[in-house]
């Protein structure tokens, strides 16, 4: 029996093939209805606010708790995950938002979907940390980055999804059929996923090698179908790393790195981006008017996550990251300028660039550079701690959001994420390592920008 499959570098010569579109539209369709059930809050609130179903305060609480699920849900996935697999936690989490997010849909009373909200949160918070990690060992380093953010785009896609269908469905049949439509469609993809497999990496690092090599040789055998494969590079040699190695540096200052970045991320998308159809509503605008005026913005996050695929592997991650941190900077703080304009076209157009910037963000640090930045034997654990914090601190942000967008309007909000966001230009300047092309067994090793 073999003692070492090189699970890593075989997977990283492959060729992509069929083997690389399945897994990506498995992975993809879930992480679409988290980013769906997700955007969906911005949606779902400013309907029951509108309609006396709940109260800003209520609101708030709805918000504040899905993020507690979510970060009991990232936390407890991280550490499932790299204990019992990838394929395991996967499945179970969208089992547990699928049902709740049916349940949702039932509610009664403010105090009931609250509830209901929180256990969605936990498979919310379970799907983000397994889903980006699970596609990250399978995808080739040459490609990895467009990979991943493609894989951002379709979990971003939810935002203008919740907003068209919230466009053309709310005003006439209320909020209820959201959740309907998440629940569905996150069993539906229950079902097909049941054919996701194992992680190679993952299997190897648990010492399970003949289920590795039976699942490598398996994948070659399809992707060989298009021509001869190149020959392995030889295994890496690695030392064993344990969870204490997150301790120490060089993960210590990764896991700081990808904790901060996160808690910025998750303040921007929501503190500000989720808020936009209150926002709109406190100005004045219409149910309709503010949904309308949301799916424009929304359109935004699409162009940004592509603009993220096509840097990623450019110009390399750290770049890509402090450019759209310093564009965010700028153009928020001109779109604060303009937030009480009269002229639908200067608030559009320069909310547009704004979000663009923010989903450029998105893409790259959710779905392609934290989980790079670890060793497989604690990738989830620790890309599970930086979602817990990043999480964590949307708990709390949606009531300093809400006390500054009463007290302060827009700009208040927009000097927060200002704040934010030159503290991450600093951090990944100095901490940041660079992934672009690189192996993850060589990023497990490697301690220096290059």
């Amino acid at each position: 029996m073999p003692t070492s499959v090189n699970a890593g570098a075989r997977l990283d010569r492959l060729p992509i093939s069929s083997f690389h579109h399945r897994i990506f539209w498995l992975v993809g369709a879930g992480m679409f209805f988290d980013g769906y059930d997700l955007y969906v809050a911005g949606s779902v609130l400013a309907a029951t606010v509108s309609s006396k179903f709940s109260t800003l305060t209520q609101n708030l609480q709805f918000i504040s708790l899905t993020f507690v699920g979510m970060t009991v849900g990232s936390f407890v996935t991280g550490f499932l995950g790299d204990w019992f697999g990838r394929r395991f936690t996967y499945q179970v989490n969208l089992l547990i938002f699928g049902l709740a997010s049916l349940a949702a849909a039932c509610a009664q009373n403010m105090e009931q979907l609250i509830a209901c909200r929180f256990v969605q949160g936990l498979g919310l918070g379970a799907e983000i940390v397994v889903g980006y990690s699970t596609l990250t060992e399978f995808v080739p380093p040459r490609s990895r980055g467009r990979w991943l953010a493609f894989m951002a785009f379709l979990t971003v896609a939810g935002f203008p999804a919740t907003s068209l269908i919230a466009y053309l469905i709310v005003p006439t049949w209320g909020w209820r059929p959201l959740f309907v439509i998440a629940g569905v469609g996150a069993l539906l993809v229950w079902y097909l996923r049941k054919a996701l497999p194992e992680s190679p990496r993952w299997l190897e690092s648990k010492g399970r090698v003949a289920e590795a090599e039976a699942l490598m040789q398996a994948i070659e055998a399809e992707a060989s179908a298009a021509g001869p494969l190149p020959t392995p590079a030889p295994s890496a040699v690695t030392p064993p790393v344990g969870a204490l190695a997150l301790l120490r540096p060089p993960l210590l200052q990764r896991l700081l790195l990808g904790c901060w970045v996160l808690i910025t991320i998750n303040t921007l998308i929501f503190g500000f981006v989720i808020f936009l159809p209150q926002f709109f509503l406190r100005q004045g605008l219409s149910i309709s008017q503010s949904f309308g005026y949301t799916l424009v913005l929304a359109s935004g996050s699409l162009i940004g996550c592509a603009v993220g695929a096509f840097t990623a592997d450019l110009i390399g991650r750290r770049w890509s990251i402090i450019g759209a941190s310093i564009a965010t900077i700028v153009v928020g703080s001109i779109y604060a300028g303009f937030s009480a304009a009269s002229d639908p076209a200067i608030v559009l157009s320069v909310g547009f660039v704004l979000i663009v910037a923010i989903y450029v963000q998105t893409a790259i640090l959710f779905g392609v550079y934290t989980p790079e930045l670890f060793p497989t034997e604690v990738r989830l654990r620790a890309n599970g701690i930086c979602n817990t914090l990043g999480r964590l601190a949307t708990v709390f942000s949606p009531f300093l959001v809400g006390h500054l967008m009463q007290t302060y309007q827009l700009p208040g909000v927009i000097g927060l994420m200002v704040a934010l966001l030159l503290v991450q230009i600093v951090a990944v300047f100095v901490w940041g390592v660079e992934s672009r092309k690189r192996g993850l067994e060589e990023m497990a090793v490697a301690s220096q920008p290059v």
